[in-house]
């Protein structure tokens, strides 16, 4: 018996519906998108929704994909009608139903492949992460690879050693993959706790394996997190649990998101009293200032006593 409903697609269709550019798709039908940067802006009801070029990431939920997951999300269509919808095949009335509307799935961590080979020749190999460094957070069951898509999964636990967060990106050089795993809560994303008082903020977990690998003298004592956003949400979290915080450092990236959220955030602590100081990358990130070799070139070129204040901040 033939199903009326079944849709069959090739995998040229599926791959052009990925690739749509999503701005000017929603520009067609009339949506208001702002352009900002290199990027792009879209509010979901009041929140924004980040996007460039297929891709997209909602700042409040925290989570994203290409352009068939935006389909998905935000027009309430099944994989197959997304792929129809994207290739202009079908019409339909975007759907703005809040968070609380929403079904909300249970928080679980991605299952684990049975090693890590793709996850260390991905981090060591093609990001420059330290070893040494990224055995440490291994050996915490921080960090492993997902069985089913060989992910990196960056986890965070509560301080009861609950995880309550996790954070994927793909494994393969060309992949631009990442998102948050559904249901995770954004004020326990991937941080480590130190005891030292000083807690450094970043916007992607590679980004603070990357400034930790470039600073690897007594690194475990202090404190980091990397927010998988630019939210200050880990920040404050942390800053409650772990109790000692008095010194703040910013480390989101050079760029206009970047600097926005530090500034944001710099506020924030103004208004409570909290000792900060703002450090930025000399390329857009802290990986690229890893891979290119900038730190050291950075280090050298400032004063003495720029120098020697970064050195005190990190106890070297």
């Amino acid at each position: 018996m033939s199903n009326s409903n079944y849709v069959s697609l090739s995998q040229e269709e599926i791959d052009r519906a990925k690739h749509t550019d999503l701005a000017m798709m929603l520009q067609g039908m009339g949506e208001t998108v702002r352009r900002s940067g290199s990027e792009y802006e879209w509010l979901d009801g009041g929140r924004k929704v980040t996007l460039r070029g297929n891709l997209w990431y909602h700042q409040y939920d925290m989570t994203g994909g290409d352009a068939i997951d935006f389909a998905k999300r935000f027009f309430g269509k099944t994989f197959p009608e997304a792929v129809v919808f994207l290739n202009g095949g079908s019409s339909a009335q975007l759907l703005r139903s809040s968070p609380a509307e929403k079904e909300k799935k249970p928080f679980a961590l991605p299952r684990k492949a049975a090693d890590m080979r793709r996850l260390f020749g991905y981090l060591c190999g093609h990001r420059g992460i330290d070893r040494d460094v990224l055995l440490t957070f291994v050996r915490k069951n921080m960090v492993y690879e997902s069985a089913d898509h060989y992910n990196v999964v960056f986890i965070g636990y509560d301080k009861n050693r609950t995880a309550r967060h996790a954070h994927q990106r793909g494994s393969y050089s060309f992949s631009r993959f990442k998102g948050n795993v559904d249901s995770s809560d954004p004020a326990f994303s991937f941080h480590w706790d130190g005891t030292s008082g000083k807690i450094f903020l970043f916007e992607a977990p590679i980004d603070m394996l990357s400034f930790i690998s470039m600073h690897k003298n007594n690194w475990q004592q202090h404190s980091y997190a990397a927010a998988c956003s630019v939210s200050d949400l880990v920040l404050f979290q942390c800053m409650k649990d772990i109790g000692n915080i008095d010194k703040v450092f910013l480390c989101m990236d050079n760029d206009s998101a970047g600097k926005s959220a530090n500034s944001r955030i710099a506020a924030k602590l103004e208004e409570r009293g909290v000792e900060y100081e703002i450090l930025v990358p000399t390329m857009k990130d802290w990986n690229e200032d890893l891979t290119s070799g900038c730190a050291a070139v950075q280090l050298e070129s400032e004063s003495e006593e720029s120098e020697e204040e970064l050195c005190q901040a990190l106890s070297l």
